[in-house]
């Protein structure tokens, strides 16, 4: 089953893209949206294998949230949808 989750893309005063997934408690960068976006994307297939792996809850997405912007100049939030992991291949 596919995953979708919010994602907060922070544009930072130096340029580049801070992304969060605040129900995974994942972060990264990217110097552009796209690239904030696909590193997001990676590292949330990563963190999501790593929970299954260890037997943990996959969190569901969250419906409200609050996210501190500190210096950052703007924010946008995306939803990302992470495709299921591939363990029975594995297996």
């Amino acid at each position: 089953m596919d995953r979708t989750y919010s994602v907060v893309l922070l544009h930072e005063q130096d340029g580049r893209y801070s992304a969060v997934a605040p129900a995974v408690e994942c972060a990264t960068w990217g110097h552009t949206i796209p690239e904030a976006l696909r590193r997001i994307e990676e590292a949330l297939a990563c963190h999501l294998e790593t929970l299954q792996a260890h037997g943990e809850p996959i969190p569901d997405d969250l419906g409200t949230f609050t996210l501190e912007m500190g210096d950052a100049l703007d924010a946008l939030v995306y939803r990302v949808t992470v495709p299921p992991q591939e363990a029975a291949r594995v297996a």
